[in-house]
């Protein structure tokens, strides 16, 4: 789906569970956040093939956070990609994406999906791509979980900060939330920013009354 120009949110579909990495690009930059599921590569390419966009383009790579579905398929991106890309990731995180600490929350797995940080993004920072994204440290879900702000099209990348249903945002997933209360904290970040569309990993987009939306989840916190 199209959110703005240059930037599609992708559908891939692991055992029902629905999920949205982002890809954004111009004619200097092609830059993927999140990956999918661990055996998602080929569909996350036959989604990118659709956009006109090949997967061999890609020169970033932005995790928002270290959790299976979001790191899947980054050891074969690192693969086709080789040195061309850059991967991105917030240094609380890093040593569990690289594989020198187990997963917080998938440390069951036997092989899990590992690869580089090439370099750490801290809060507020301005990566210089495609109009410019802005670093929003939003921990709770994870130490290093982070937000990423589009500037030229107030588009919110949430990753796991929420989910949405339906179009509308349901607030923090608690299930799957390793600090509540610093969660909720996260979430006033928001407010401080002008948003005008959302997009959760888990639910999608949500573009409606989206400033009224973060108010009631941030009131009370």
């Amino acid at each position: 789906m199209e959110i703005s120009k240059g930037i599609e949110m992708l559908q891939l579909d692991f055992k029902g569970n629905l999920i949205h990495p982002v890809l954004i690009w111009d004619e200097e930059m092609v830059v993927l956040i999140d990956t999918g599921f661990p055996g998602q590569y080929d569909d996350l390419c036959i989604a990118l093939g659709k956009i006109g966009v090949p997967i061999s383009q890609l020169k970033a790579v932005i995790l928002t956070h270290q959790d299976v579905d979001h790191i899947g398929c980054l050891p074969e991106i690192l693969k086709e990609c080789g040195s061309q890309v850059k991967i991105y990731a917030h240094e609380l995180d890093k040593p569990y994406i690289e594989g020198q600490l187990p997963l917080l929350k998938d440390g069951h797995l036997e092989h899990p999906p590992k690869g580089k940080v090439n370099e750490t993004v801290t809060d507020g920072q301005e990566l210089p791509f495609c109009g410019g994204i802005r670093v929003i440290h939003t921990p709770g879900h994870t130490p290093g979980h982070i937000s990423l702000y589009l500037t030229g099209s107030k588009t919110l990348i949430a990753g796991d900060s929420m989910y949405s249903v339906d179009g509308r945002l349901g607030g923090i997933h608690e299930p799957t939330t390793l600090d509540i209360e610093t969660a909720r904290c996260s979430l006033k970040k928001y407010m401080e920013l002008d948003i005008s569309s959302v997009v959760c990993y888990h639910g999608g987009l949500t573009h409606r009354n989206v400033k009224e939306q973060i108010s009631e989840l941030s009131q009370g916190l």
